[in-house]
């Protein structure tokens, strides 16, 4: 089964390469902007609420109805700031989003995972979709993710988290890294950060 799935990419990839190839000349920067950014404290914790903006570009989406997964990576870094020398790094959080359409079916199957699926580390939850707009709502907006202990962090401090999404093309099969690189459709990111209120981290 492995062989027939690489077939199969290896055979959409001459397509998605000459798509992208055809459309970078005229392709538009893919606004991505990040409206909602919040941290709570929930009994001994940090969690973060997010919503991202963004349109599936048609190519992308058009390499996703043939069979090419999709990641999208979300990260968080809590930074301490630091008078003296560079701001400390003190957490670090990311979620990986693998979106693939299952055509026997008619579905799309997101799965979560706190580590890269390269890695084949971790555990990862599902879901299915009848609807693309469906998955990537799911995709677009995170809930109660756990970031740090409010432990880690010193009262008297001052703390900042930096917010980062990406459509992550390092972890696409080789073939088709080598030809969306660059390629405007493809480079979906934003970055936000969100000075941490001093308030929620009295014990």
């Amino acid at each position: 089964m492995p062989d027939l799935r690489r077939r199969a990419l290896l055979r959409w990839a001459p397509a998605v390469l000459i798509g992208a190839t055809a459309a970078a000349a005229h392709a538009d920067v893919h606004a991505v902007d990040v409206p909602t950014l919040r941290l709570e404290r929930v009994e001994d914790a940090l969690y973060l609420w997010a919503t991202i903006g963004f349109d599936l570009p048609p190519l992308v989406e058009d390499a996703l109805l043939k069979g090419v997964a999709l990641f999208f990576v979300a990260q968080v870094e809590i930074m301490r700031e630091r008078w003296y020398w560079a701001d400390e790094r003190v957490a670090f959080a990311q979620r990986h989003m693998r979106l693939v359409y299952q055509p026997l079916i008619r579905r799309f199957r997101l799965n979560v995972s706190p580590s890269a699926f390269s890695t084949g580390l971790g555990v990862s939850l599902s879901q299915n979709f009848e609807e693309l707009g469906e998955a990537l709502e799911s995709v677009k907006r995170i809930a109660r993710w756990r970031i740090v202990d409010v432990a880690q962090l010193d009262p008297i401090g001052r703390y900042t988290a930096d917010f980062d999404f990406r459509l992550d093309t390092s972890q696409l099969p080789r073939p088709l890294q080598m030809g969306v690189a660059g390629r405007a459709d493809w480079s979906l990111s934003a970055e936000r950060s969100l000075a941490i209120d001093p308030a929620v981290l009295v014990r």
